[in-house]
Protein backbone atom coordinates (compact mmCIF):
# COMPACT_ATOMS: atom_id res chain seq x y z
CA UNK A 1 0.00 0.00 0.00
CA UNK A 2 1.19 3.34 -0.82
CA UNK A 3 2.54 5.84 1.78
CA UNK A 4 1.81 9.42 0.24
CA UNK A 5 2.37 11.26 3.80
CA UNK A 6 5.00 13.45 3.15
CA UNK A 7 5.04 16.47 0.17
CA UNK A 8 8.27 17.74 -1.39
CA UNK A 9 7.35 21.69 -2.34
CA UNK A 10 10.72 23.25 -2.63
CA UNK A 11 13.77 21.90 -3.43
CA UNK A 12 17.40 23.68 -4.73
CA UNK A 13 20.89 23.81 -4.93
CA UNK A 14 23.88 25.65 -6.21
CA UNK A 15 26.29 25.57 -8.34
CA UNK A 16 28.48 22.38 -7.71
CA UNK A 17 32.39 23.10 -7.90
CA UNK A 18 35.98 23.91 -6.83
CA UNK A 19 33.68 27.07 -4.58
CA UNK A 20 36.94 27.84 -2.46
CA UNK A 21 35.51 31.36 -2.31
CA UNK A 22 32.67 30.06 0.18
CA UNK A 23 32.56 29.19 3.15
CA UNK A 24 30.59 25.69 4.56
CA UNK A 25 28.05 28.17 6.22
CA UNK A 26 27.34 30.69 3.03
CA UNK A 27 27.21 27.06 0.84
CA UNK A 28 24.49 26.01 2.96
CA UNK A 29 22.96 29.14 3.19
CA UNK A 30 22.63 29.20 -0.78
CA UNK A 31 21.46 26.14 -1.23
CA UNK A 32 18.18 26.80 1.33
CA UNK A 33 17.85 30.27 -0.13
CA UNK A 34 17.21 28.54 -3.47
CA UNK A 35 14.96 25.81 -1.95
CA UNK A 36 12.68 28.43 -0.40
CA UNK A 37 12.27 30.41 -3.62
CA UNK A 38 11.32 27.38 -5.47
CA UNK A 39 8.48 27.16 -3.38
CA UNK A 40 5.34 28.15 -5.99
CA UNK A 41 2.51 30.23 -3.09
CA UNK A 42 5.74 31.71 -1.26
CA UNK A 43 7.51 30.52 2.07
CA UNK A 44 8.52 32.18 4.94
CA UNK A 45 11.92 30.66 6.59
CA UNK A 46 10.22 30.93 10.07
CA UNK A 47 8.03 27.99 9.24
CA UNK A 48 10.76 25.61 9.30
CA UNK A 49 10.31 23.60 12.06
CA UNK A 50 13.44 21.76 12.07
CA UNK A 51 16.53 20.58 10.24
CA UNK A 52 18.27 17.80 9.03
CA UNK A 53 22.00 18.58 8.10
CA UNK A 54 23.45 15.64 5.79
CA UNK A 55 27.38 16.13 5.64
CA UNK A 56 30.39 14.00 6.04
CA UNK A 57 32.56 16.77 7.54
CA UNK A 58 33.02 15.01 10.89
CA UNK A 59 34.63 11.98 9.10
CA UNK A 60 36.56 14.27 6.68
CA UNK A 61 37.47 17.19 8.83
CA UNK A 62 37.17 15.45 12.38
CA UNK A 63 34.65 18.22 13.14
CA UNK A 64 32.04 16.77 14.69
CA UNK A 65 30.07 20.21 15.57
CA UNK A 66 30.17 21.50 12.22
CA UNK A 67 26.65 20.96 10.53
CA UNK A 68 24.22 20.01 13.49
CA UNK A 69 25.05 23.23 15.10
CA UNK A 70 26.29 25.75 12.47
CA UNK A 71 23.78 25.78 9.77
CA UNK A 72 21.01 26.79 11.39
CA UNK A 73 22.49 30.39 12.89
CA UNK A 74 24.12 30.29 8.79
CA UNK A 75 20.62 30.21 7.41
CA UNK A 76 18.59 32.51 9.92
CA UNK A 77 17.11 29.87 12.27
CA UNK A 78 19.25 29.75 15.00
CA UNK A 79 16.74 27.71 17.68
CA UNK A 80 15.41 25.25 15.97
CA UNK A 81 16.10 21.71 16.07
CA UNK A 82 18.88 20.37 13.60
CA UNK A 83 20.29 16.64 13.40
CA UNK A 84 23.61 16.16 11.53
CA UNK A 85 23.15 12.59 9.70
CA UNK A 86 26.05 11.15 8.50
CA UNK A 87 25.90 7.78 6.85
CA UNK A 88 28.82 7.54 4.14
CA UNK A 89 27.76 8.53 0.67
CA UNK A 90 23.93 7.94 0.88
CA UNK A 91 24.11 10.75 3.69
CA UNK A 92 22.05 13.62 2.12
CA UNK A 93 19.35 10.57 0.96
CA UNK A 94 19.73 9.27 4.40
CA UNK A 95 18.88 12.79 6.01
CA UNK A 96 16.09 12.67 3.46
CA UNK A 97 14.54 9.83 4.82
CA UNK A 98 14.36 10.20 8.42
CA UNK A 99 13.45 14.13 7.74
CA UNK A 100 10.21 12.35 5.94
CA UNK A 101 9.89 10.40 8.78
CA UNK A 102 9.98 13.30 11.47
CA UNK A 103 7.12 15.13 9.18
CA UNK A 104 4.70 11.35 8.54
CA UNK A 105 5.01 10.33 11.83
CA UNK A 106 3.52 14.06 13.18
CA UNK A 107 6.22 15.18 14.73
CA UNK A 108 6.51 18.13 12.72
CA UNK A 109 5.10 19.58 10.08
CA UNK A 110 7.67 21.62 8.02
CA UNK A 111 11.46 20.62 8.24
CA UNK A 112 14.36 21.22 6.05
CA UNK A 113 16.63 18.30 4.32
CA UNK A 114 20.06 20.19 4.16
CA UNK A 115 23.21 18.34 2.30
CA UNK A 116 26.18 20.34 2.26
CA UNK A 117 30.09 19.63 1.90
CA UNK A 118 33.49 21.00 1.18
CA UNK A 119 35.54 18.55 -0.56
CA UNK A 120 38.03 20.33 -2.18
CA UNK A 121 39.92 22.47 0.59
CA UNK A 122 42.00 19.74 1.57
CA UNK A 123 44.02 17.50 -1.20
CA UNK A 124 43.91 14.27 -1.41
CA UNK A 125 47.10 13.49 -0.27
CA UNK A 126 46.23 14.72 3.28
CA UNK A 127 43.76 12.00 3.78
CA UNK A 128 40.63 13.37 3.30
CA UNK A 129 39.41 10.07 1.57
CA UNK A 130 41.18 7.87 2.90
CA UNK A 131 40.29 8.47 7.00
CA UNK A 132 36.58 8.37 5.53
CA UNK A 133 37.00 4.74 4.75
CA UNK A 134 39.33 3.84 7.14
CA UNK A 135 39.28 0.11 8.35
CA UNK A 136 41.56 -2.82 9.00
CA UNK A 137 44.85 -1.59 8.64
CA UNK A 138 45.83 -5.31 6.55
CA UNK A 139 42.20 -5.63 4.86
CA UNK A 140 42.30 -1.88 3.15
CA UNK A 141 46.22 -1.76 2.68
CA UNK A 142 46.60 -0.15 -0.70
CA UNK A 143 43.23 0.77 -0.81
CA UNK A 144 41.12 3.21 -2.65
CA UNK A 145 37.74 3.83 -4.14
CA UNK A 146 39.19 3.17 -7.28
CA UNK A 147 40.84 0.14 -6.32
CA UNK A 148 37.51 -0.99 -4.59
CA UNK A 149 35.02 -0.89 -7.72
CA UNK A 150 38.19 -1.88 -10.40
CA UNK A 151 37.47 -5.96 -9.50
CA UNK A 152 33.58 -5.24 -10.36
CA UNK A 153 34.74 -4.07 -13.31
CA UNK A 154 36.95 -6.74 -14.54
CA UNK A 155 34.41 -9.15 -13.09
CA UNK A 156 31.62 -7.72 -14.81
CA UNK A 157 33.69 -7.78 -17.71
CA UNK A 158 34.78 -11.30 -17.52
CA UNK A 159 31.55 -13.01 -16.78
CA UNK A 160 29.35 -10.36 -19.47
CA UNK A 161 31.40 -9.36 -21.53
CA UNK A 162 31.34 -6.05 -20.92
CA UNK A 163 33.97 -3.78 -23.14
CA UNK A 164 35.73 -0.85 -22.13
CA UNK A 165 33.71 0.89 -24.70
CA UNK A 166 30.68 0.02 -22.92
CA UNK A 167 32.56 1.47 -19.37
CA UNK A 168 32.98 4.88 -21.54
CA UNK A 169 29.45 4.74 -23.38
CA UNK A 170 28.57 6.06 -19.35
CA UNK A 171 30.61 8.67 -18.73
CA UNK A 172 29.76 10.10 -22.65
CA UNK A 173 25.96 9.80 -21.58
CA UNK A 174 26.21 11.76 -18.41
CA UNK A 175 28.72 14.61 -19.55
CA UNK A 176 25.96 15.05 -22.25
CA UNK A 177 23.38 15.54 -19.70
CA UNK A 178 26.35 17.68 -17.39
CA UNK A 179 26.34 20.00 -20.02
CA UNK A 180 22.85 20.65 -19.89
CA UNK A 181 23.24 21.32 -16.54
CA UNK A 182 23.62 24.55 -15.01
CA UNK A 183 24.65 23.31 -11.26
CA UNK A 184 27.37 20.79 -12.74
CA UNK A 185 30.46 20.75 -11.66
CA UNK A 186 31.70 20.07 -15.47
CA UNK A 187 29.71 21.00 -18.27
CA UNK A 188 31.60 19.96 -21.26
CA UNK A 189 30.56 17.04 -23.42
CA UNK A 190 33.50 14.26 -24.03
CA UNK A 191 33.50 10.97 -26.49
CA UNK A 192 34.30 7.70 -26.10
CA UNK A 193 37.22 8.09 -27.37
CA UNK A 194 38.61 11.21 -25.13
CA UNK A 195 37.59 8.04 -22.08
CA UNK A 196 39.61 5.55 -23.40
CA UNK A 197 43.02 7.99 -23.72
CA UNK A 198 42.35 9.46 -20.22
CA UNK A 199 44.90 8.40 -17.96
CA UNK A 200 44.65 5.10 -16.37
CA UNK A 201 43.86 5.24 -12.75
CA UNK A 202 43.20 1.30 -11.61
CA UNK A 203 42.44 -1.03 -14.87
CA UNK A 204 40.04 -0.78 -16.22
CA UNK A 205 38.80 2.36 -14.90
CA UNK A 206 40.47 6.04 -16.57
CA UNK A 207 40.20 9.04 -15.18
CA UNK A 208 36.87 10.11 -17.22
CA UNK A 209 35.85 6.81 -15.74
CA UNK A 210 35.71 8.26 -12.22
CA UNK A 211 33.89 11.20 -10.52
CA UNK A 212 35.91 14.22 -9.10
CA UNK A 213 35.59 15.54 -5.95
CA UNK A 214 33.48 18.48 -5.23
CA UNK A 215 32.25 21.33 -3.27
CA UNK A 216 28.69 22.03 -3.14
CA UNK A 217 24.88 22.04 -1.35
CA UNK A 218 21.33 21.37 -1.80
CA UNK A 219 17.88 21.57 0.01
CA UNK A 220 14.29 20.25 0.77
CA UNK A 221 11.67 21.37 1.83
CA UNK A 222 8.62 18.86 2.99
CA UNK A 223 5.42 19.19 4.83
CA UNK A 224 2.70 16.83 5.69
CA UNK A 225 1.45 15.83 2.75
CA UNK A 226 -2.66 17.18 3.71
CA UNK A 227 -0.87 20.77 3.86
CA UNK A 228 0.57 20.94 0.67
CA UNK A 229 -1.60 22.87 -1.18
CA UNK A 230 -0.69 26.13 1.24
CA UNK A 231 2.64 25.99 -1.03
CA UNK A 232 2.13 24.61 -3.99
CA UNK A 233 -0.59 23.26 -6.71
CA UNK A 234 2.17 20.91 -7.99
CA UNK A 235 3.30 18.94 -5.19
CA UNK A 236 5.88 15.59 -4.89
CA UNK A 237 5.56 13.44 -2.42
CA UNK A 238 7.20 10.68 -0.63
CA UNK A 239 6.09 7.36 -1.93
CA UNK A 240 8.93 5.14 -0.31
CA UNK A 241 12.23 4.56 0.25
CA UNK A 242 14.22 1.47 1.12
CA UNK A 243 17.85 1.31 3.31
CA UNK A 244 20.38 -1.80 3.51
CA UNK A 245 23.81 -2.82 4.69
CA UNK A 246 26.02 -5.35 3.32
CA UNK A 247 29.75 -6.49 4.63
CA UNK A 248 32.49 -3.88 4.63
CA UNK A 249 35.12 -5.72 3.36
CA UNK A 250 35.74 -6.92 -0.68
CA UNK A 251 36.75 -10.30 1.11
CA UNK A 252 33.28 -10.87 2.56
CA UNK A 253 31.15 -9.73 -0.57
CA UNK A 254 29.03 -13.10 -2.24
CA UNK A 255 29.43 -11.25 -5.40
CA UNK A 256 31.37 -8.76 -7.77
CA UNK A 257 28.79 -8.61 -10.19
CA UNK A 258 26.39 -6.58 -8.26
CA UNK A 259 25.80 -4.40 -4.39
CA UNK A 260 23.69 -6.87 -2.23
CA UNK A 261 22.96 -3.44 -0.02
CA UNK A 262 21.40 -1.84 -3.75
CA UNK A 263 19.31 -4.59 -4.10
CA UNK A 264 17.82 -5.09 -0.42
CA UNK A 265 16.97 -1.35 -0.54
CA UNK A 266 15.50 -1.76 -3.88
CA UNK A 267 13.07 -4.36 -2.54
CA UNK A 268 12.61 -2.31 0.66
CA UNK A 269 11.52 0.66 -1.70
CA UNK A 270 9.14 -1.04 -4.44
CA UNK A 271 7.45 -2.48 -1.65
CA UNK A 272 6.90 0.65 0.25
CA UNK A 273 6.04 2.42 -3.23
CA UNK A 274 4.20 -0.22 -4.35
CA UNK A 275 5.60 0.23 -7.60
CA UNK A 276 7.78 -2.15 -9.90
CA UNK A 277 11.25 -0.94 -12.03
CA UNK A 278 8.76 -0.76 -15.01
CA UNK A 279 7.28 1.70 -13.38
CA UNK A 280 9.60 4.29 -12.61
CA UNK A 281 10.34 7.49 -15.36
CA UNK A 282 13.71 8.56 -14.51
CA UNK A 283 16.53 7.63 -12.09
CA UNK A 284 19.52 9.08 -10.17
CA UNK A 285 21.79 7.12 -9.43
CA UNK A 286 25.48 6.63 -7.76
CA UNK A 287 27.72 6.92 -10.93
CA UNK A 288 30.80 7.34 -8.52
CA UNK A 289 32.28 5.39 -11.60
CA UNK A 290 31.05 3.65 -14.63
CA UNK A 291 30.65 0.63 -14.05
CA UNK A 292 28.68 1.57 -10.73
CA UNK A 293 26.21 3.04 -13.23
CA UNK A 294 25.86 0.08 -14.86
CA UNK A 295 25.86 -2.36 -11.77
CA UNK A 296 23.03 0.03 -10.35
CA UNK A 297 20.63 -0.26 -13.25
CA UNK A 298 21.06 -4.01 -12.67
CA UNK A 299 20.59 -3.71 -9.25
CA UNK A 300 17.48 -1.55 -9.44
CA UNK A 301 15.41 -3.94 -11.83
CA UNK A 302 16.09 -1.57 -14.90
CA UNK A 303 17.87 -4.31 -16.40
CA UNK A 304 18.68 -7.45 -16.84
CA UNK A 305 21.94 -8.58 -14.80
CA UNK A 306 25.18 -8.43 -17.69
CA UNK A 307 23.07 -6.25 -19.72
CA UNK A 308 23.48 -3.01 -18.06
CA UNK A 309 27.03 -2.27 -20.65
CA UNK A 310 24.63 -3.55 -23.71
CA UNK A 311 21.93 -0.85 -22.43
CA UNK A 312 24.50 1.78 -21.80
CA UNK A 313 25.82 1.75 -25.05
CA UNK A 314 22.70 1.30 -26.85
CA UNK A 315 21.10 4.76 -25.50
CA UNK A 316 18.10 2.60 -23.45
CA UNK A 317 19.34 5.45 -20.39
CA UNK A 318 19.81 8.88 -22.15
CA UNK A 319 17.33 11.59 -22.05
CA UNK A 320 15.17 10.10 -24.77
CA UNK A 321 15.77 6.40 -24.06
CA UNK A 322 13.56 3.67 -22.08
CA UNK A 323 14.90 4.44 -18.49
CA UNK A 324 16.81 8.25 -18.40
CA UNK A 325 19.93 7.21 -15.68
CA UNK A 326 21.21 10.82 -14.18
CA UNK A 327 19.94 13.34 -16.35
CA UNK A 328 21.87 15.65 -14.47
CA UNK A 329 24.81 14.60 -15.69
CA UNK A 330 25.33 12.51 -12.25
CA UNK A 331 27.99 12.17 -10.04
CA UNK A 332 30.60 11.89 -13.02
CA UNK A 333 29.94 15.56 -14.23
CA UNK A 334 27.75 17.32 -11.63
CA UNK A 335 29.89 15.90 -9.01
CA UNK A 336 29.81 13.77 -5.94
CA UNK A 337 30.16 16.60 -2.69
CA UNK A 338 29.16 14.04 -0.24
CA UNK A 339 26.61 14.77 2.01
CA UNK A 340 24.54 16.82 -0.65
CA UNK A 341 24.79 14.79 -3.65
CA UNK A 342 21.82 12.72 -2.57
CA UNK A 343 19.59 15.73 -1.96
CA UNK A 344 20.86 16.99 -5.08
CA UNK A 345 19.77 14.29 -6.76
CA UNK A 346 16.30 14.41 -4.73
CA UNK A 347 16.13 17.89 -6.39
CA UNK A 348 16.69 16.63 -9.96
CA UNK A 349 13.96 14.27 -9.78
CA UNK A 350 11.58 16.92 -8.17
CA UNK A 351 12.47 19.43 -11.28
CA UNK A 352 12.03 16.39 -13.44
CA UNK A 353 8.31 15.36 -12.23
CA UNK A 354 7.37 18.89 -12.26
CA UNK A 355 8.00 19.31 -15.65
CA UNK A 356 10.66 22.02 -14.67
CA UNK A 357 14.08 20.42 -16.20
CA UNK A 358 14.29 22.19 -19.05
CA UNK A 359 16.65 20.57 -21.83
CA UNK A 360 17.09 17.78 -19.61
CA UNK A 361 13.20 17.01 -19.18
CA UNK A 362 11.98 13.53 -19.97
CA UNK A 363 8.99 11.98 -20.74
CA UNK A 364 7.12 11.55 -17.88
CA UNK A 365 4.45 7.90 -18.34
CA UNK A 366 4.37 7.37 -14.65
CA UNK A 367 4.95 10.26 -12.51
CA UNK A 368 7.36 8.24 -10.48
CA UNK A 369 11.29 8.78 -10.17
CA UNK A 370 13.80 6.90 -7.58
CA UNK A 371 16.89 8.54 -6.23
CA UNK A 372 19.68 5.92 -5.07
CA UNK A 373 23.35 6.29 -3.52
CA UNK A 374 25.58 3.83 -2.31
CA UNK A 375 28.42 3.92 -0.34
CA UNK A 376 30.32 3.61 2.87
CA UNK A 377 32.91 0.96 3.66
CA UNK A 378 33.13 -2.08 0.54
CA UNK A 379 29.69 0.09 -0.81
CA UNK A 380 28.33 -1.57 2.82
CA UNK A 381 24.96 0.51 2.61
CA UNK A 382 22.77 1.88 0.24
CA UNK A 383 19.27 4.35 0.32
CA UNK A 384 16.86 4.86 -2.11
CA UNK A 385 13.99 7.06 -2.28
CA UNK A 386 11.06 7.40 -4.76
CA UNK A 387 9.09 10.27 -5.38
CA UNK A 388 5.31 10.75 -6.97
CA UNK A 389 3.07 13.21 -8.33
CA UNK A 390 0.05 10.42 -7.91
CA UNK A 391 -1.51 11.83 -4.91
CA UNK A 392 -2.10 9.84 -1.43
Amino acid sequence: MSWNRVAVVGAGLIKFGELFDQSYEQMAAGAFAAAVDSVDHGFEPSQVEAAFVATQRGTLWGQEGIGGNTVPSAIGLAGIPCTRIENACPSGSDAFRVGAMAVASGVHDVVLVIGVEKMRDKSAEEGLLARAAAGHPIFTRGETAPVLFAPFATRHMHEFGTTREMLASVAVKNHYNGARDPYAHFQSEITVEDVLASPSVCSPLHLLDCCPQTDGAAATLLVRADIAERFTDHPVYVAGFGVATDHPYLHEKSSFVGLKATQLAAERAYAMADVSPADIDCAEVHDCFTITEILDIEDLGFVDKGKGGVASLDGETSLTGRIPINTSGGLLAKGHPIGATGVAQLTECWWQLRGEAGDRQVELRHGNALQHNVGGRGSGVSVINILTTNQP
